[in-house]
C-alpha cells in the first residue's frame, strides 16, 4: 500500500509530529470526507510500500527523511510557484523551497522529489508572460535537481471561486480561466523552457490540456518509487478523480487543516476553521484532526 500524505494538507510543512508519532505506533485513523466514516490505515512498515509528501515547505520534516527512508522509499512532490503574496500568504520563499529541494536531491537522488507548478493562475498579478518568466528562472534555479515537473491550471471549484472573488476585491486584481487554445499555448511555452533544464513537463489530472512533448502527470507513481528504493513497488491505476493517472493509494490528511492561505487552494473552504483546526490539533492523537477516537471537532 501506498501512502499519500497528502494531498489534502501540507503534513510535513504542519503535522510532521504527529505523522511521526503515527508512523512509531504503525496505525492512524483518518475520516472519509464525503461520508464522514472514519476508518484505520495500517503505518507498519509490513504493509507500507511506499509514501508520497505534498509540501511546500518540507524544512519542519527533513530531518525525519532518514528515518521514512529505513521503513519505504518516498517520494516528495515540492510546490513551488514564487507568487506574489496576495495569493499565497504564508508559504516560503522560492529560494527556501528550492534550496530544499536541492538537498533532497543530493541526499536521495534525483528521483526522490518532483516540482510541482500548480496550480497556474492567470490573473492581473501573473499573467501569461509573468508565468513564462517566473518558470524559466525557477527550471534554472532547479536544473540538474529535479526530472519532472508537474503543472495543472487552477480548477475553479465554487469554495475557490469564491476566496478568489473576496481576495481580488479585497486587494484590486482580476483573474480568469483562459480558453484552451491560450492553455495549450502556454504548455508549450513551458515544455520548452522544462526541456531545456532536463526537466518533463506533465500535466496533472487535465488530458485536456495536453500538447505535443507534454506528459500526462501520475502524482503517486509505483514506478518512481521502485526506483527510488531500488526494489519493485506495484499498486494498480486508480486515480482519485477523472483524469487523474495515479496510483492506488491511501490519504491520510484532511480537509481545512492547512494554514498556508493560498487564496486559490481547493482543500480550504473555511480558513476560520482552517486556524482552528491547526491551533487544536494535537499531536498525540490517531486522527489529524478530532479527539484520539477520530470525532470531528
Amino acid at each position: 500500500m501506498i501512502i499519500s500524505a497528502s494531498y489534502r494538507t501540507d503534513i510535513p510543512a504542519f503535522y510532521g509530529r504527529w505523522f511521526m508519532k503515527r508512523l512509531q505506533e504503525g496505525v492512524c485513523t483518518v475520516e472519509n470526507p464525503w461520508n464522514r466514516r472514519t476508518y484505520t490505515v495500517d503505518l507498519t512498515a509490513e504493509t507500507v510500500d511506499g509514501f508520497v509528501f505534498w509540501t511546500r515547505n518540507l524544512r519542519p520534516f527533513i530531518t525525519h527523511l532518514s528515518v521514512i527512508k529505513s521503513r519505504a522509499p518516498f517520494v516528495v512532490q515540492y510546490t513551488v510557484t514564487n507568487y506574489p503574496r496576495i495569493l499565497d500568504a504564508g508559504t516560503p520563499s522560492a529560494e527556501h523551497a528550492v534550496d530544499d529541494i536541492r538537498k533532497i536531491a543530493r541526499q536521495y537522488g534525483q528521483s526522490a522529489v518532483v516540482w510541482r507548478y500548480d496550480p497556474i493562475v492567470i490573473s492581473s498579478l501573473t499573467p501569461f508572460e509573468w508565468h513564462i518568466r517566473n518558470f524559466g528562472t525557477l527550471s534554472r534555479r532547479l536544473a540538474g535537481a529535479v526530472d519532472e515537473v508537474i503543472v495543472s491550471f487552477a480548477h475553479f471549484y465554487r469554495k475557490t471561486k469564491r476566496n478568489l472573488v473576496h481576495a481580488a476585491a479585497e486587494h484590486s486584481f482580476s483573474f480568469e480561466d483562459p480558453t484552451p487554445f491560450q492553455k495549450h499555448a502556454l504548455m508549450d511555452e513551458l515544455s520548452k523552457i522544462s526541456t531545456a533544464y532536463g526537466m518533463k513537463l506533465c500535466v496533472c489530472s487535465q488530458p485536456e490540456n495536453v500538447v505535443d512533448n507534454v506528459g500526462v502527470a501520475r502524482c503517486i507513481d509505483a514506478n518512481r518509487l521502485s526506483r527510488v528504493g531500488n526494489g519493485n513497488t506495484s499498486a494498480p491505476v486508480k486515480g482519485n478523480r477523472p483524469g487523474c493517472m495515479c496510483h492506488a493509494s491511501r490519504d491520510i490528511g484532511a480537509y481545512n487543516t492547512c494554514p498556508h492561505g493560498c487564496v486559490y487552494c481547493y482543500a480550504v473552504d473555511n480558513r476560520y476553521q482552517t486556524k482552528i483546526r491547526h491551533r487544536e490539533h494535537d499531536h498525540a492523537g490517531t486522527s489529524l484532526v478530532g479527539n484520539a477516537r477520530g470525532n470531528r471537532q
